[in-house]
């Protein structure tokens, strides 16, 4: 009997919609299912730890990896590079692991490109005033850096087409729970099970009326 293979999640979302809080409280429910640790060239966070949220390297060390084929996904974001490296995802993905990557929309591209079995889920906000506040609340961006990112968030939006099933944050506790049971069915083979309410036509129904539009 083959062993079961593990299955790839790809979590995209705009900066600000909240997937890394979902994305870390799916991982902490579900022991079938880790997290892929992304390398970003940005500066880390107040409270953000090296190998664990991410790693962090130079523009130097991203661009060898570029290189040397070692990422699976990689994009520029807001100034920053961020990339998905092929070793984080093949030594779990091997041991019948399932792994889920937290990226944006154009590594999402890139994964729909190179890796046919990926499962991709779009995470949204209810608003673009709510998307707004996020980003605001956030506290380690300023007005101009706001709206830089609602404007890269408008372009991802844009997106929406690449993706086979729709969760809206609006609740945390929904949300984590909606993204499991969409994890479920995937797991599954039941990916013409999938409600109503996670595909396209139903979440553009409950969204805001302009934000449902960019997608």
């Amino acid at each position: 009997m083959t062993a079961r293979r593990g299955l790839l999640f790809v979590i995209a979302a705009p900066s600000g919609t909240g997937k890394t809080t979902v994305c870390r409280a799916v991982v902490a429910r579900d022991p079938g299912i880790v997290f892929s640790v992304s390398h970003t060239t940005r500066p880390p966070r107040p409270g953000e730890r090296a190998g664990v949220d991410y790693h962090f390297v130079s523009e130097a060390e991203f661009e060898r990896m570029v290189a040397a084929g070692g990422f699976l996904e990689h994009a520029r974001y807001s100034g920053n590079l961020y990339g998905t490296s092929w070793a984080a995802i093949e030594k779990p993905l091997a041991a019948g692991i399932d792994v889920l990557l937290e990226i944006e929309t154009e590594g999402a591209r890139q994964v729909r490109e190179r890796r046919s079995d990926g499962r991709l889920i779009f995470l949204l906000p209810p608003s673009l005033r709510e998307l707004e506040a996020r980003l605001c609340g956030r506290g380690t961006d300023d007005a101009e850096e706001v709206a830089r990112r609602l404007e890269i968030a408008r372009r991802e939006f844009g997106a929406a087409g690449l993706f086979e099933a729709f969760v809206v944050n609006q609740q945390l506790e929904q949300a984590v729970g909606d993204l499991l049971e969409v994890i479920g069915l995937f797991r599954r083979g039941d990916r013409d099970a999938l409600p109503e309410r996670f595909r396209l036509p139903a979440v553009r129904a409950r969204i805001d009326p302009t934000l449902a539009g960019w997608l």
